[in-house]
């Protein structure tokens, strides 16, 4: 049987008895007699009723312990960086040769990264298969593991080619979508790649220096918009994961030394020291990075790395 509790209105009329005896008042509906109820004195009494349940509990009757006073389980919070600790181990790779890359022309236009014109030069596929005996050499290859590899042709061509030294299904290839796009360099786009020295030029002043703007959709990023993004991809990492491995395949250099530049607490405008070539891999191990020691000129002064202005 389903009981429903209705609260009355303010202009309810409730019964009330001027008797000992209820059980004639049902018989007898004349001998009731009537009279208004407020909602506020309804909600009073109501209250009253049910207060003990949420009294605060007896500290010698452990019985009488009040759920809605137990303690709050502690939240893990935003991953950080450099962080205290990391849940997983993390190889980073960049992949070979762009047929661009060969070309010695920059393209880091997203809406060109699935085109086949971006893929592995020769050059390249043969820098990816290096890569993959390397990470097979390390041991990456050994236990339960992970690739991560941005969508763009080059970088998911080479998680293919890492699977298969590797020996495991595509099934543990994980595409990703934006997180770790080449980054996009503006009105470099098109031009050679020694022009971009002058971008790397301009890291070194400042992390939030931007490269200039370009209207055919191709992105200008600073160093600290792809700190941003390496940050949620790792975030991800860590919730997804614990005691894995994981592979992350990057199209460029400047994803992953952010990254590292990040995980290890290096000021962000050094992150090029830190610069990969193309086919190169890198086991993340704090405990095998050397200190990176502030210079003698201001330029780099930074009381907070990686965060440094």
């Amino acid at each position: 049987m389903v009981v429903t509790t209705t609260l009355p209105s303010s202009n309810t009329i409730l019964p009330t008895t001027h008797n000992s005896s209820v059980s004639s008042s049902s018989s007898n509906p004349k001998s009731v007699h009537f009279s208004p109820i407020k909602r506020r004195e309804l909600l009073t009494s109501l209250f009253i009723t049910i207060s003990p349940f949420f009294a605060a509990p007896q500290v010698n009757n452990p019985t009488n312990a009040n759920p809605v006073s137990l303690p709050v389980s502690k939240a893990r919070g935003l991953f950080q960086m450099p962080p205290a600790r990391l849940t997983n181990r993390y190889y980073l790779v960049r992949a070979g040769e762009s047929e661009y890359e060969s070309l010695g022309i920059i393209n880091t236009n997203p809406v060109a990264k699935t085109s086949v014109d971006n893929g592995l030069s020769e050059t390249g596929k043969k820098q990816a298969v290096m890569a993959a005996l390397t990470l097979k050499s390390m041991g990456a290859c050994e236990s339960n593991f992970w690739i991560w590899p941005s969508i763009t042709q080059r970088a998911y061509q080479a998680a293919e080619i890492i699977a298969a030294v590797c020996g495991i299904s595509r099934s543990h290839i994980v595409p990703e979508y934006s997180f770790l796009d080449a980054r996009g360099l503006g009105a470099y786009e098109g031009k050679k790649l020694d022009s971009v020295s002058e971008v790397y030029a301009s890291d070194s002043l400042s992390a939030n220096i931007k490269p200039p703007p370009i209207d055919d959709g191709t992105p200008n990023e600073s160093v600290s918009d792809v700190f941003v993004r390496v940050t949620q991809l790792m975030s991800i990492l860590e919730t997804q994961y614990s005691g894995d491995t994981v592979i992350i395949v990057s199209p460029d250099s400047d994803n992953l030394t952010v990254l590292q530049a990040g995980l290890v607490g290096l000021d962000l405008r050094r992150h090029r020291d830190l610069a990969f070539v193309p086919g190169e891999v890198r086991f993340i191990d704090a405990s095998s990075i050397p200190t990176y020691k502030q210079p003698a000129s201001a330029v780099y002064k930074c009381l907070n790395p990686p965060n440094c202005n």
